[in-house]
């Protein structure tokens, strides 16, 4: 059972997922694999085995029920594969010409 002030700290809904997703640890690797378990507009709730997550990563959202977007995390708190991170920002990608 979930204490008040725990739900009191929460600024917005959470929605329960069984989603996977891609993690991007650092710019020019590749996404990974891990799984999102809820989400809300304020941060995420995820599942991760096999790699280390950083204190600052890019998820890759995808799939129904969700905005297809890039999105800037900041973890936490971690609990063995559980990563609790809250919403630092939208990734905007630059798109270049290419000049002759």
């Amino acid at each position: 059972m979930r204490s008040r002030n725990t739900a009191d700290r929460r600024r917005s809904r959470r929605r329960r997922l069984n989603r996977t997703a891609k993690i991007q640890v650092a710019a020019g690797t590749l996404p990974r694999d891990c799984l999102i378990t809820d989400i809300s507009d304020g941060g995420v709730r995820l599942h991760v085995e096999g790699f280390e997550v950083p204190n600052d990563f890019v998820l890759l959202l995808s799939g129904e029920g969700l905005a297809a977007d890039e999105r800037a995390y900041r973890v936490v708190w971690r609990l063995g594969y559980e990563i609790g991170a809250e919403f630092v920002g939208a990734i905007r990608r630059a798109h270049y010409a290419v000049r002759a």
